[in-house]
């Protein structure tokens, strides 16, 4: 395959108002994206617009803000990248939200919201991406998973659950879009110093975000570009999240061991 050359691509970033959407939308400001940009804090989107269009006269984001799960908002997004861009070469599935705590102490209401956001949300842009993803230039769907929606930790069930559910359903979508000539990257970070564990649900999040070895949003951001641009299939970042995913296929039992003592 070609390098994807991303500039003029039509691209839609959700999450993008920090952390790593934040940093992706810098990114593929500067490599000259037209781009649609969504959050939840809208204060905070038409910041970064108007940082980004400040600094690039050339870029000047379009922003819908509001809940990713809600009908109206995807239906809204969709229908500006139409309107507004002309159609739709890449999506990238950013947003989400972490769980932290034991499952016997869980509601059923964050139960749902997790997976909501996590999986149901992406799915959901992606099935009313497709038509115009068909008619994009090299179209792609960026999925933001997760090293646990590879091998799941105790305390983070419901969490890892959406992030495998994300992982099997972009290994299932990446073949049955082979034939329409649209690709799916699954991106696999581990632990990223961002504002997400300040708004996971449960227990405090400090130790999370304040880890030596966590991952800035810009590194992960350079690595998702760079995969976009070389037409990577699949990436899991940092060699602490490779090696679990290797010890866990090549010794399970091993792997459980390990994570029940130190997970």
């Amino acid at each position: 395959m070609a390098r994807r050359n991303l500039d003029s691509a039509r691209i839609i970033v959700t999450g993008a108002s920090s952390g790593i959407g934040l940093a992706l939308t810098k990114q593929l400001a500067a490599q000259g994206a037209r781009l649609l940009i969504t959050a939840r804090r809208e204060e905070r989107l038409r910041h970064l617009a108007h940082s980004i269009s400040t600094e690039n006269h050339t870029c000047v984001p379009l922003t819908v803000a509001g809940d990713i799960t809600n009908p109206g908002i995807q239906q809204d997004i969709i229908q500006m990248a139409g309107r507004e861009l002309g159609g739709l070469d890449i999506l990238i599935n950013n947003a989400g939200m972490g769980v932290l705590g034991r499952f016997a102490d869980a509601t059923a209401e964050r139960l749902r919201r997790v997976v909501e956001v996590n999986f149901f949300a992406p799915a959901e842009l992606i099935r009313r991406s497709i038509p115009m993803l068909r008619e994009g230039h090299q179209p792609l769907i960026v999925n933001i998973g997760s090293v646990l929606g590879h091998r799941a930790v105790p305390g983070k069930s419901e969490y890892c659950a959406s992030k495998f559910a994300l992982h099997g359903f972009s290994d299932a979508l990446r073949c049955e879009l082979t034939h329409d000539g649209i690709g799916v990257l699954l991106i696999s970070p581990s632990t990223t110093s961002s504002e997400f564990f300040a708004h996971v649900i449960g227990a405090s999040s400090t130790d999370e975000q304040t880890r030596p070895n966590a991952m800035s949003p810009e590194r992960v951001a350079r690595h998702t570009v760079r995969a976009i641009q070389r037409g990577r299939q699949e990436l899991i970042l940092s060699t602490g999240g490779k090696l679990l995913v290797w010890l866990d296929r090549l010794c399970p039992p091993l792997a459980n061991r390990i994570v029940a003592r130190f997970g």
